[in-house]
């Protein structure tokens, strides 16, 4: 692993720690130092990339909404018929409640912090134009809301039950949504 200045993936690795730990220990047992440690980086490396705690994990739950956003588009792109976009829609719904655990937590922690501290709301308001944004390229508006409460809710609630995920109910919630269009 490269050290110093030179090491060109230092940034993405403190950013990478800082998830695992918010997964690990939430927002409040996030440390500068202990972000350092778990990236193997100097701890001086956090203020040269960052101006400090609220900038990394800002800029680390962006990137994890990015990520969250890649998964429309990756489910959505080639659906075009509306059966084809609603097993689409199926499918992401089980990716993301059947995915890592860690996954389900950072969503909580970062609509936790929405509900605090304005920063993270409009981080959260942008990653939900995005996703409906795909979504409407397939709804309408008022579907394309809905459909996306139900992306975002259902694997909450998935992950808090101990039944297994019931893919013919998903696919049924789905249909209802976007029975009209």
């Amino acid at each position: 692993m490269a050290t110093g200045h030179t090491d060109p993936r230092r940034r993405e690795r403190i950013l990478a720690a800082a998830l695992d730990l918010i997964a690990e220990e939430g927002v409040a047992g996030v440390s500068h130092r202990k972000i350092a440690a778990r990236a193997q980086v100097p701890l001086g490396s956090m203020t040269y990339h960052f101006t400090g705690i609220d900038d990394l994990l800002l800029q680390a739950l962006t990137g994890y909404a990015d990520h969250v956003v890649t998964l429309f588009e990756h489910h959505l792109t080639g659906a075009t018929t509306p059966d084809q976009v609603r097993e689409a829609v199926t499918d992401l719904i089980h990716t993301l409640s059947e995915g890592p655990r860690r996954d389900l937590i950072l969503v909580q922690e970062l609509y936790t912090l929405a509900a605090r501290h304005e920063p993270y709301r409009a981080l959260c308001a942008r990653w939900m134009r995005r996703s409906r944004t795909l979504l409407e390229q397939h709804f309408d508006a008022a579907t394309a809301r809905r459909l996306d409460a139900l992306i975002e809710g259902l694997p909450l609630h998935q992950a808090l039950d101990d039944t297994p995920p019931d893919r013919a109910l998903t696919r049924e919630a789905v249909s209802r949504i976007t029975a009209d269009t």
